[in-house]
């Protein structure tokens, strides 16, 4: 029975987010044209076909998995697409990334689809954590490769094979959550022992530090060589906090922090390119045409929209380059105001709520930490893009997850969410398992 309510209040969630989709979808178009668009049946039915294929998925393949996740991701989807349509409609010389963007999801969705067929338990992924942790650190670093990586906008984070280019971090992060949560599931119990004290702060064998070190000389890599402040603080807050929930020690948010911020600041007096991006933070109107320029524009943009916004292609989000990947929060916040970017952050904060409700259900050591590493990792993710926009950090190259414009990002993302409702359904396929025992 709960289980027919989980996927029934999952379809009708999914209708009601397509619905929202194809409401603004009609106002974008009605704002230019003042007439209904004819592909507007099309439209409706991709988008409706691909939320109804990834429902039926789940509905067959983890039938008992939370009804929430799929329906929030849709309608964080749905509304990017209807941004990526109209900044790319706007422009004097449009890219198709309406059609580009419209083949990514297909392919995103098919990815969410054959995650869920193929990994029907995600304890089976402990066995190759190894495999699967060389090959996260692999896939990071491959843009340091020489003729293989490309650097765009100035962060060396592509990686160009013939006519495909794509962002292998993003698939890097799922990995390294696993590999993560693997490896602290099998050293927890050493690590949460104190065996000596570095001044006041008691610390575990140093052997069984190696892996915080590498984690931390990682993600300085990737902030000094790629030039990615965004994806270095990302894989190092996944680990600090995986590592924080498995021993249940603050002491090593403390150390975590203290090794981050020593990083950052040996980082910022010796490479010109990370003082360039803290100085942008700190004062965009030293440069306001050229290196502040997006940040500039951005404070303009959600200064014109206000608290209802300036309604669906009313606005001039177009001024802000890259609006539709870097940017697309500000254009969300100057055409449907505070209310419209107050929204898609209460979405995030739903989609982190469920995830972590699914970490603090299973009673697996590998599925909580791992459910809780893919939390974070959308949760970091989504915050550390939306407080560089409004510049309450400085301006990373993340993207923001379903929203923002991108085949990798989407992708990717979508296989984090098929992975969290992986672990939701094991987790209530055991509970029901066990009500079951206790009635006979």
């Amino acid at each position: 029975m709960l289980r027919a309510v989980r996927r029934n209040t999952e379809l009708g969630l999914l209708v009601l987010g397509t619905l929202v989709t194809v409401g603004a979808y009609l106002l974008a178009s009605l704002a230019e044209e003042a007439s209904i668009p004819a592909n507007i049946g099309p439209f409706l039915a991709i988008v409706l076909g691909l939320m109804l294929a990834a429902h039926l998925a789940v509905r067959r393949l983890a039938p008992d998995a939370d009804g929430t996740l799929l329906p929030i991701a849709a309608l964080l989807n749905g509304l990017g697409y209807v941004f990526i349509v109209r900044l790319d409609e706007a422009k004097a010389s449009p890219k198709n990334l309406a059609g580009l963007q419209s083949g990514w999801i297909a392919v995103g969705v098919g990815a969410f689809i054959l995650t869920l067929l193929f990994i029907r338990r995600v304890r089976d992924l402990e066995r190759y954590r190894w495999t699967i942790g060389f090959a996260g650190i692999g896939l990071l670093l491959l843009p340091l490769v020489p003729g293989v990586g490309k650097t765009i906008n100035g962060a060396k984070i592509w990686v160009g094979i013939g006519p495909i280019s794509f962002q292998p971090g993003e698939f890097a992060k799922i990995l390294l959550a696993v590999f993560f949560a693997s490896y602290l599931v099998e050293k927890r119990e050493l690590l949460a022992v104190s065996s000596f004290r570095l001044g006041p702060i008691p610390l575990p064998d140093p052997k069984h530090l190696g892996p915080v070190l590498l984690a931390w000389g990682v993600s300085l890599v990737v902030m000094v060589a790629e030039r990615d402040l965004g994806s270095s603080l990302l894989f190092f807050a996944l680990f600090v906090a995986l590592l924080w929930v498995a021993t249940e020690r603050a002491t090593y948010l403390v150390v975590g922090l203290a090794l981050f911020a020593g990083g950052a600041l040996f980082a910022h007096s010796q490479f010109t390119h990370v003082q360039e991006r803290v100085d942008i933070w700190l004062d965009p109107w030293q440069d306001p045409k050229d290196d502040g320029f997006q940040i500039v524009e951005s404070a303009f943009a959600f200064s014109a929209g206000g608290v209802t916004g300036t309604g669906l292609n009313l606005g001039s989000p177009t001024r802000i380059p890259y609006a539709e990947t870097d940017f697309i929060f500000a254009a969300i916040g100057e055409e449907l105001g505070l209310v419209g970017a107050s929204a898609v952050l209460l979405a995030f904060l739903l989609i982190v709520g469920a995830g972590l409700r699914i970490a603090l259900r299973t009673e697996v050591h590998f599925e909580r930490l791992l459910a809780t590493g893919l939390t974070v990792l959308i949760g970091v993710q989504s915050f550390i893009i939306m407080a560089g926009v409004i510049r309450l950090l400085p301006l990373t190259g993340v993207t923001l997850p379903f929203v923002s414009y991108g085949g990798s990002s989407l992708i990717a993302n979508y296989v984090l969410l098929a992975l969290l409702l992986r672990i939701s359904d094991d987790t209530a396929q055991r509970e029901r398992a066990r009500e079951l025992e206790a009635v006979r």
